[in-house]
């Protein structure tokens, strides 16, 4: 487990294959999340599951877990199908899912609750998984009086006490600060390559890739709309991993230019579609195009400046940077390639313009690229009275989209119009009505 070498002929502890998933809506055809996914976890490998928001990283890894039905496909655990949670599979969760009303050994214990220990066995597991996990001491304490780490210490205790074979992990990092991420990864790193856990095999969703190429034996990129693989990375790297490193910025460049370059390719062939938008639009805020437009413009871009060196630059993850970029494609104030971000002269002219022609510049350009603004905006200025209510939009996109997909385009789509003044929104009528 120290070498980083791909495992070779190791037991499989699961196989996923050819795996999807859809999900009903009302009044549409299901929603694609999966699409054919196929993937094999073996003993004494740590893998990493990355991909943009959208590809169903976590859809992925909850059928994984038994807690979500594939439409189709098959999951085999150790040799059988997989019906549901099994007893041999642990979960470390994004957030930390304590019990407020529980002590730290009592939410610790919670994870051996299915086995109907006796009192005493129960609770020195328990301890023993305290201990092991950094948190000797605080057996007593309540969630909220421990920090961010420590209750997601109390998570990764609670997933490990039941000994599992396979641990899954849903980007249990991201909502933590840096600096104890980091001090967390590391410690999880050491009793795995100390071999302190009973687990054979790990599966971990991450939007990082830096934190995919420190922690995994092989990555599993996933593209968008619906979720399918587009690569599959060995990270033969020796451990403890150098960040610093050539040989580890290569695979994290590696890696980068496959998101990147999908992204972009993406971009280059879709089509504007007919009507309202049949696509969602990025989760970004008017202030975060103008910071990166403004970023981009100034010394030493000038204009032009390369993806990988603007998330370090400004201490993006991947994810959220080419979430801006897109927008910024969209809105053709920028053009993106696989590996930089070019301002459009609408883009440069936005940059140098005074807050009132920035304004209008934004307008006109998310009336002509923005089918979903322009259309409400028409539906205003048709409508008798000039009001319409937000249901209308939200059915309308939910033909085209989930509806957690379908409510984020209509929010970003009223601070985008908010701020260009094409119309206003009021959030306790749910109405849109014209800007004064």
């Amino acid at each position: 487990m120290s070498s980083g070498e791909p495992v070779r002929d190791a037991p499989v502890v699961m196989e996923l294959r050819a795996v999807c998933k859809r999900f009903a809506r009302p009044r549409a055809e299901p929603f694609p999340v999966l699409a054919d996914v196929d993937l094999t976890l073996h003993e004494g490998e740590i893998v990493g599951l990355l991909g943009r928001s959208g590809s169903g990283k976590s859809t992925l890894l909850r059928i994984a877990a038994g807690l979500l039905p594939a439409t189709s496909g098959e999951v085999r655990y150790r040799g059988s199908p997989l019906t549901g949670p099994s007893e041999g599979i642990g979960v470390v969760f994004q957030t930390f899912a304590l019990y407020p009303w529980l002590t730290v050994a009592q939410n610790v214990e919670m994870g051996l609750d299915a086995k109907r220990l006796k009192e005493e066995e129960l609770k020195q597991r328990a301890a023993n998984a305290i201990d092991l996990i950094g948190l000797a001491g605080f057996e007593t304490a309540f969630p909220r009086e421990l920090s961010g780490g420590m209750r997601q210490r109390v998570g990764f205790a609670r997933a490990i006490v039941s000994d599992p074979i396979l641990l899954l992990m849903d980007e249990p990092f991201s909502a933590l600060d840096v600096l104890t991420a980091e001090t967390l990864r590391t410690d999880f790193l050491d009793l795995w390559m100390e071999r302190q856990l009973s687990t054979r095999s790990v599966l971990i969703v991450t939007h990082n890739i830096e934190e995919a190429v420190l922690m995994c034996d092989r990555v599993t990129v996933l593209g968008s709309h619906p979720g399918h693989v587009i690569a599959r990375l060995p990270v033969a790297l020796a451990r403890p991993r150098i960040r610093s490193s050539a040989a580890f910025q290569e695979v994290v460049s590696e890696i980068y230019s496959i998101i990147t370059t999908r992204m972009t390719s993406a971009m280059s062939a879709a089509t504007p579609p007919a009507g309202i938008a049949a696509r969602a639009l990025p989760d970004v805020s008017v202030h975060q195009i103008t910071g990166l437009i403004e970023t981009i413009a100034a010394p030493p871009a000038h204009g032009t400046a390369d993806l990988v060196a603007l998330t370090h630059a400004l201490n993006l993850p991947l994810n959220a940077l080419l979430a801006v970029a897109a927008a910024l494609h969209l809105l053709e104030f920028a053009e993106v390639t696989c590996d930089s971000i070019k301002l459009t002269a609408a883009g440069r002219t936005f940059a140098q313009s005074s807050m009132e022609e920035r304004k209008r510049l934004f307008r006109e350009h998310l009336l002509t690229f923005v089918p979903l603004a322009a259309h409400i905006h028409q539906i205003l200025t048709e409508r008798e009275d000039h009001r319409a209510p937000r249901d209308r939009f939200e059915f309308e996109l939910e033909d085209h989209l989930n509806s957690s997909d379908a409510e984020q385009t209509l929010r970003t789509a009223i601070d985008w119009g908010r701020y260009a003044e094409v119309f206003v929104y009021d959030d306790a009528t749910r109405t849109f009505a014209p800007a004064p």
